[in-house]
């Protein structure tokens, strides 16, 4: 993984048709901590997320709260979308809305450009509807209904019905589209990640496409189609294209040359437009298509996917305000195999928290600080002539921070951490060996304990370096008790070089205070 290079990372835009969830915190904390460690690495790095505020979905939306679509969107930002990010500590770059004018003047450059050079056409299409996918749906995506959508079509992710339409469209040709798509697939096997979001989408296509309805005539709310305003733009022709409207495209050729192409994190279920419409879309319009695609498994709760409906939508504050923001993002960081589905419950995340930050690092930084401070005076001891069991933990040092380094390249979040965190057991494990209690009751033993503290130290900032993405309030505080400088400043890939202050200073409160456990909270 060279450094310096540009490493532009995006989010979905959310839908502004309600409030968010921690399935929506997940993809955010996910995304933030990829764009921490490239910073921390010294690559050149952005991070986007934002608002999908556009849709027949958000006008009926809207309608129903008695308000305007612009109205009702600008309240959702600014009550709960924009205030997510703070609650869980990203760190983007910038936040697009659909209905900021950058983005509107971009959509209309670049449709205006496909109509010219003939990929849109008008025709007739008569087909099943999504309103909560915004998407017209083949029959396969369709299963029959039960309970009140009994003898109905409903569709297979929304579980609601869907609504037979005919409409007299603008069209893009997708069809043309079907052999480059199976050529990228093929040339860059990374473009599409994991595999079995891969194979899914190369075995879509294979089935072959159809053409693209990409305007509505039937609702208002949207951007106009420039050559004919009776047309609104289709949502997910819309929205795809705030990945390069956010940097520039069409306006700032400097920015957008430095910025494209993305890396897109997304939910497995959008993973489809991701990878099919969006490249397509971007090969008619002579632009190089994402780098990658990765469709992240969903949250489960009980079992089954969070849904406001079902009542299994939990928000983040449910849970940062029993554990913290460091804990949370720790905890779906650790626990989820990232690319798969993983299942949430209040049980783990409570006996995680307590065993692995409270006990397991938590409980590690305090005691090697008050042993400094109890034996030295807060001096940093200068380590003598080392042992073996001293260079083991070196070498562990050495030995995580390229391993994190290379798991993080793969997008493995997950195994990122559980290597991170090889080093917190091997530290609590030469402590416990060492027993520097002991070396500290004899005079004679001085130069060891100096050597065994020095040693646990430089481990312990190697640590903090390492997890500074995953949980940056404690890692920040820790770090004002024993580094020098700005952490931010420590190149992540070269974790184990970090500088340590003259003296430590005493952690004001603990890391990772411990806790009741929590009664689970109702949706």
């Amino acid at each position: 993984m060279p450094v310096g290079d540009s490493f532009y990372i995006t989010t979905p835009i959310f839908y502004v048709n309600d409030v968010p969830h921690i399935g929506h915190a997940y993809t955010e904390v996910a995304a933030d901590v990829l764009a921490r460690w490239h910073r921390q690495r010294g690559d050149d790095t952005w991070l986007l997320t934002g608002t999908d505020e556009h849709g027949q979905k958000i006008q009926r939306t809207a309608v129903s709260h008695d308000v305007t679509p612009k109205a009702w969107a600008d309240k959702l930002v600014e009550e709960a979308w924009k205030p997510l990010l703070e609650a869980i500590d990203i760190t983007n770059d910038d936040f697009i809305r659909t209905t900021d004018e950058r983005h509107e003047r971009g959509v209309q450059l670049f449709l205006q450009k496909l109509y010219d050079d003939g990929f849109i056409y008008q025709g007739e299409f008569e087909g099943y509807y999504c309103v909560g996918c915004e998407e017209y749906k083949q029959q396969s995506d369709l299963v029959e209904g039960t309970g009140p959508y009994e003898g109905e079509l409903v569709c297979a992710i929304h579980s609601k019905p869907v609504e037979l339409l005919k409409e007299s469209n603008y069209f893009f040709r997708m069809s043309d589209f079907e052999k480059p798509l199976l050529d990228l697939y093929e040339s860059q096997a990374s473009f599409i990640q994991p595999e079995s979001v891969r194979n899914e989408i190369v075995s879509f296509v294979k089935q072959g496409l159809r053409d693209l309805s990409i305007s509505r005539a039937s609702f208002d709310w949207g951007i106009k189609v420039p050559w004919d305003d009776s047309h609104v733009v289709y949502v997910w022709f819309d929205a795809l294209l705030n990945y390069v409207t956010a940097v520039g495209y069409g306006v700032d050729d400097e920015e957008f040359g430095r910025r494209w192409p993305a890396m897109h994190l997304v939910g497995k279920d959008i993973a489809r437009f991701h990878a099919v419409i969006w490249p397509a879309m971007l090969m008619a319009a002579g632009l190089p298509v994402p780098k990658n695609v990765f469709g992240h498994g969903w949250l489960l709760v009980g079992g089954e996917k969070m849904s406001k409906s079902k009542l299994t939508g939990i928000a983040p504050q449910q849970i940062t305000d029993t554990f913290g923001v460091d804990a949370f993002r720790y905890y779906f960081m650790r626990a989820i195999t990232f690319g798969q589905d993983g299942n949430f419950s209040w049980e783990d995340i409570s006996a995680r928290y307590q065993a692995e930050l409270a006990n397991g690092f938590g409980n590690l930084a305090s005691r090697i600080i008050a042993m400094i401070t109890r034996y030295f005076d807060g001096t940093v001891p200068v380590a003598g002539d080392l042992t073996e069991q001293d260079l083991v933990i070196r070498q562990t040092e050495l030995r995580v921070t390229e391993g994190a380094d290379e798991a993080i390249g793969r997008y493995a979040i997950n195994e990122a951490v559980s290597t991170i965190w090889e080093l917190v057991d091997a530290l609590n494990g030469y402590i416990t060996e060492q027993e520097p209690w002991k070396l500290a009751k004899d005079e004679a033993s001085r130069e060891r304990l100096g050597t065994v503290l020095a040693t646990a130290l430089r481990g312990l900032g190697t640590l903090t370096v390492l997890l500074s993405p995953f949980i940056p309030g404690a890692a920040h505080r820790l770090w004002e008790s024993i580094g020098q400088g700005e952490l931010t400043s420590q190149n992540i890939d070269h974790a184990a070089e970090w500088s340590s202050a003259p003296s430590v200073k005493p952690l004001e409160s603990t890391l990772f205070p411990r806790i009741e456990q929590p009664e689970p909270a109702t949706a």
